[in-house]
């Protein structure tokens, strides 16, 4: 599931928009993984360290480095809350930041 803000937009729907065809094509193919699998390769899917309980999704395009963040709601439901193409060998804050307060919002509006 993609997290929508409250206007419903899809931040990470339209990240994959921007996507070649060949490369949403393998980043479906790692989703589907990731939903298919009860154990699920490191080099895919793996807890963010010094998170709020976030996770990422790694996906690898030739050259080209895609991250997906996401949170779980209960225990079978991921949320994919952020999604950006990664340049530098760090995690970048500000992603890590953006997929927090999404997070916080979701939950916050599923209270109401």
């Amino acid at each position: 599931m993609f997290y929508k803000t409250s206007s419903g937009r899809s931040p990470v729907g339209e990240f994959l928009d921007t996507l070649s065809s060949k490369q949403a094509q393998k980043t479906a193919w790692v989703i589907n993984l990731v939903e298919d699998l009860d154990v699920v390769p490191g080099q895919y899917f793996q807890k963010m360290p010094n998170t709020d309980d976030l996770w990422e999704i790694r996906v690898n395009v030739g050259s080209n480095i895609f991250r997906f963040l996401g949170f779980f709601d209960g225990r079978k439901l991921m949320v994919l809350s952020h999604a950006f193409q990664k340049k530098t060998q760090r995690m970048p804050r500000q992603a890590i930041r953006i997929a927090e307060e999404r997070k916080q919002d979701y939950f916050r509006r599923k209270k109401k």
